[in-house]
């Protein structure tokens, strides 16, 4: 028999409670509730609700739903489940099957163990989940998921979710007030659209279970480099393997079912390296598909005995793993008003979206910096693979020309040598894809988006995206309130274009981030330079940042000291967890492996030196350089235990952070050197773990 053909128009999102099954389930009446309520950003009425949930429920058992979930996404930045069943007692023994509206838009979990960076206390236990309903409902492992939003019984928000619901709201609103200054009455909502381009490594599992780093950080903490990597660039874009082949396509299948309109798959540049990428999506929807595509990939691998790694430098000396965040706004008249129009006028307020972008950069690089910033991306962020730490714009030869005029006031001469005069009535042409992407760049233009290329692979696009998004409406609401006062329109909105790119122009950089030079360069030009999450986390209280959430209402002031905690507590507790597992590791395989190679050379020159025979002296020089190193190793286990020992409390704030950064976290690295150095030396019948070698190229 042939295989069964697989129609996917009707597969995709089976599995969601979307629009089309909101509209065959529920009244008119009902259905246009609902969609107003998004729309107005109005609450919805009990009985409303009432009646969602049933026909909810309904269509959840008829998909084999036995329990539902209120799924939130609190700030250890992966989701969140409690279980319960439909099934209600009816008094006489039996049950039914009931999900009520009040159910469905509250429940409560338990908050205690869940991060909150002092917002609350230890035994104040009672956390709050509230239904999202611009967020689909969907079954997965028959249960019903529910999207919510997650806070603390004082009202303080604890996810990921509530800040980029309440950053999308700001900039919709400020993005209308300047579509309204250019005479565009039609258009009533303005939307961040996202498309995250996940990498990841797949790797076989075997492998994995007999590595302990693997299990307890993610990634490998030692390894000696392979006799190859990715020198040859010949997996980038290379056909794919069997293997790997049938696990992509068990993942867009159950991405499908699920409403993630995965679209593009690949191998990326190293070994055993992938990527998946979606069709964009509001910011809410990326969000929630993302986490989905995570666990996904995580769940298919293991049906295929492999082992999906997320973590974004899981082998030192090949590239790690990223998340381009392609960020962009669109209208509901289906407008990019990022992508340059075909008119002065469009190209105008082109212009401006474009200023108020690199002006926000600009002035909040440090929060930009700091919202990318966690152990994990520490190990990928400034290496020639990944953005420098220092953020700047790439914008391209012909976009840098435009602004370049606009800035002198100079003629624009364009490919055709027309030549335009910089005015509001007479904006160039603004071609696309008129020059390279550029690799490089932490947020590079493309045409009709900005790719935000500094995220970690493990990481939520929630927290970038509501930086971004809250940025953006900052730099809009103060552009509107100068244009909406203004007399001369077109000669205002011109000085403003023009003041804006020539104060802010240090911003952009269409070079080379990799190049040494470049550094200098940021330098000279003023820009912070923040190397790792420890320098990177004052941002999150800097007065600057924090009266920028704050007016705009996206966080509280204690909110945004929270998630500074957090971070900190986090990067403590990382490190802690990377250290104990390197130092059981090597004081109870490594360093016996080598004692008893080292133990195999001393007989053998031992037999050597009791007979006629000639000593090795390759022999003999092995055994003195291994017998250096072991000692050497095992001095740096007792200095890494004695740091461990006299370490700060974990949630001490920044210098303990630094504590862990610069006494832990660097004698980790020490060992690791020493450790790649005796992998390298010892026989390979001895080595106790798998090598790069082993694990790179056994999928």
């Amino acid at each position: 028999m042939g295989e069964q053909t697989i129609r996917i128009p009707e597969i995709f999102g089976s599995m969601v409670f979307g629009d089309e099954q909101m509209r065959q389930r529920l009244t008119p009446e009902v259905y246009e509730a609902w969609k107003n309520s998004l729309v107005q950003g109005a609450s919805l009425d009990r009985a409303i609700a009432g009646e969602i949930a049933a026909a909810m429920k309904d269509w959840a058992i008829e998909k084999g739903a036995t329990h539902y979930t209120h799924w939130f996404q609190p700030m250890t930045g992966y989701t969140a489940e409690k279980h319960d069943s439909f099934i209600s007692p009816t008094g006489n023994g039996g049950v039914l099957m009931d999900l009520s509206g009040k159910e469905l838009t509250r429940g409560e979990a338990d908050a205690s163990s869940f991060p909150s960076g002092g917002l609350r206390a230890t035994f104040e236990a009672r956390g709050y989940t509230a239904w999202d309903p611009t967020a689909c409902a969907f079954v997965k492992d028959k249960t019903l998921y529910i999207p919510t939003i997650f806070c603390s019984y004082g009202g303080e928000t604890l996810d990921k979710k509530t800040p980029l619901l309440r950053s999308m709201r700001v900039l919709d609103r400020q993005c209308v007030r300047i579509l309204r200054l250019f005479g565009n009455d039609h258009v009533q909502h303005v939307t961040p659209q996202v498309g995250p381009e996940q990498e990841y490594f797949l790797i076989d599992k075997s492998m994995y279970n007999r590595r302990e780093d693997l299990k307890f950080c993610g990634r490998t903490l030692f390894g000696a480099k392979p006799p190859k990597g990715q020198e040859l660039d010949d997996h980038y874009y290379g056909a794919i393997r069997p293997r790997v082949s049938a696990f992509m396509h068990e993942l867009d299948l159950e991405l499908w079912k699920l409403g993630v309109p995965a679209k593009t798959e690949h191998n990326e540049v190293a070994p055993a390296q992938h990527e998946c990428a979606p069709v964009y999506s509001d910011a809410n929807s990326a969000c929630d598909h993302n986490q989905i595509m995570m666990e996904m990939l995580k769940k298919v691998a293991d049906r295929h005995d492999l082992v999906c790694l997320l973590h974004e430098k899981p082998f030192a000396g090949v590239n790690g793993s990223g998340k381009h965040d392609n960020w962009s706004l669109a209208t509901d008249t289906g407008e990019n008003l990022l992508k340059p129009g075909r008119t002065p006028s469009q190209n105008a307020q082109f212009l401006l979206f474009l200023a108020a972008f690199i002006k926000g950069v600009d002035e909040y690089q440090e929060m930009l910096r700091c919202c990318v910033s966690y152990p994990g991306n520490d190990h990928r962020l400034g290496g020639n693979e990944a953005p420098p730490a220092v953020v700047s714009v790439f914008l391209g030869d012909e976009l840098n020309a435009i602004i370049s005029a606009i800035i002198s006031g100079e003629e624009y001469v364009d490919v055709t040598t027309k030549k335009l005069e910089i005015g509001v009535d007479t904006m160039p042409d603004i071609p696309q894809d008129t020059t390279d992407r550029n690799r490089t760049s932490p947020l590079a233009f493309t045409g009709n988006k900005f790719e935000f290329r500094m995220l970690g692979s493990s990481q939520s696009v929630a927290s970038p995206n509501t930086v971004l998004n809250t940025m953006m409406a900052e730099e809009l609401r103060q552009f509107a309130d100068i244009l909406e006062g203004s007399d001369d329109f077109a000669a205002d909105l011109q000085k403003l274009i023009r003041d804006t790119f020539s104060r802010h122009q240090r911003i952009i950089f269409n070079g080379n981030g990799y190049g040494e030079e470049w550094a200098e360069e940021a330098k000279r030009r003023g820009l912070s330079n923040l190397k790792d999450t420890v320098d990177c986390m004052p941002a999150y209280i800097d007065q600057k940042n924090v009266d920028l959430f704050t007016g705009h209402g996206v966080f509280t002031a204690k909110e945004m000291h929270a998630r500074y905690e957090i971070h900190l507590e986090n990067y403590c507790k990382v490190t802690t967890i990377e250290a104990n597992t390197l130092l059981d590791m090597t004081l109870r395989h490594i360093l016996p492996a080598v004692f008893r190679y080292e133990d195999n050379l001393a007989q053998t020159l031992h037999r050597q030196e009791s007979s006629a025979l000639s000593v090795s002296r390759a022999q003999k020089d092995l055994a003195e350089r291994i017998t250096a190193l072991g000692d050497q190793l095992y001095t740096l286990c007792g200095a890494l235990r004695d740091a461990l020992g006299n370490a700060p409390a974990m949630d001490g704030g920044i210098d303990s952070a630094r504590y862990f950064r610069d006494e832990i976290s660097a004698k980790i690295r020490q060992m690791s050197e020493i450790i790649n150095q005796l992998e390298s030396l010892v026989g390979a019948e001895y080595w106790p773990y798998p090598t790069y070698a082993d694990i790179l190229f056994s999928v």
